[in-house]
């Protein structure tokens, strides 16, 4: 039986939905797409290369959680409000992600849960054992 570890950030949406921040099995961590939210508030309003900046470092502490790190990240998935400013949200990736190479994809939404979210990033680590 493969154990399983969780994080959860406290986030609003987490208990009423029911999903964790991040959940570490066998090998392998998945964090749930995280956005600009700092202390549960939306940050960077109408900026979408702080949002992806700032949901990158949400990615990053979840991972840390769970002893790992961004350069643990083997997929990220980017979702977006505007695909006509990917530019802005492929600079923040690629300067958080450039030496890593991650696979990723970008995909056009028509909104997030809070109409202020112009960004959010899914992320998925490969770390040996941590899991346990």
């Amino acid at each position: 039986m493969t154990a399983r570890r969780k994080v959860s950030s406290g986030a609003p949406w987490e208990s009423v939905v029911g999903y964790s921040r991040a959940v570490a099995a066998g090998d392998n961590i998945w964090v749930t797409g995280c956005t600009s939210i700092v202390d549960g508030e939306v940050v960077h309003v109408g900026d979408p290369y702080q949002q992806t900046v700032q949901a990158i470092r949400n990615i990053a502490w979840a991972l840390g959680q769970l002893d790992s790190s961004l350069e643990d990240v083997v997929r990220t998935r980017m979702f977006v409000t505007d695909i006509s400013r990917w530019q802005e949200y492929g600079r923040a990736h690629g300067e958080a992600f450039g030496e890593i190479m991650p696979a990723t994809s970008m995909v056009e939404v028509s909104a997030l849960i809070d109409p202020r979210m112009m960004v959010e990033v899914e992320a998925v680590a490969y770390k040996p054992g941590s899991g346990w």
